[in-house]
């Protein structure tokens, strides 16, 4: 069976790349590797994010802000599909990447973003999260009979276009 590396991509890698890429390291069965990068990292992974990915039961050791750069030298893991998950409908300057692996974008608002209380915080990161888990699920469901690979970039684009199955 084939193993896809799939990389998470948005500006800062401080949330929604990060939530992503545990997602898919959980639901993934061994099909899937995921990492996640920003094209403007910011250094650090939103404290919020950590708290939510404990609170759901992942492990959070090892999560760090980093740069796509990191996956574009030798010896990085070669990407078999690359995600941008930043929100252009706020604005955002999606990453662009180069190269062969199959693109796709599923735009997300930023919960890092978000203002208010910590609970108000914290309800739209339970939010992006939801709704990267229906995602995810969809392409981990995709991947047990897997299609060509013309057809896993037109199911990953539906994926990003509609949300959920």
């Amino acid at each position: 069976m084939k193993r896809y590396n799939v990389l998470f991509l948005c500006t800062g890698n401080s949330a929604r790349s990060v939530l992503a890429e545990a997602l898919l390291n959980k639901w993934g069965g061994g099909v899937f590797r995921a990492y996640s990068a920003g094209s403007r990292p910011v250094g650090k992974v939103n404290p919020l994010a950590l708290e939510l990915l404990m609170s759901r039961g992942h492990p959070v050791e090892g999560f760090r802000s980093k740069s796509w750069d990191e996956f574009a030298k030798p010896g990085a893991p070669e990407m078999d599909i690359v995600v941008t998950v930043c929100d252009n409908a706020a604005g955002e300057t999606c990453p662009v990447w180069i190269g062969r692996p199959i693109k796709a974008h599923w735009g997300m608002e930023d919960p890092a973003a978000a203002e208010g209380s910590h609970e108000e915080r914290m309800k739209v990161f339970r939010r992006v999260y939801d709704e990267l888990e229906r995602r995810i699920k969809w392409l981990v469901e995709i991947s047990l009979n897997p299609p060509d690979p013309a057809e896993i970039k037109k199911l990953i684009d539906e994926i990003g276009r509609a949300g959920k199955p």
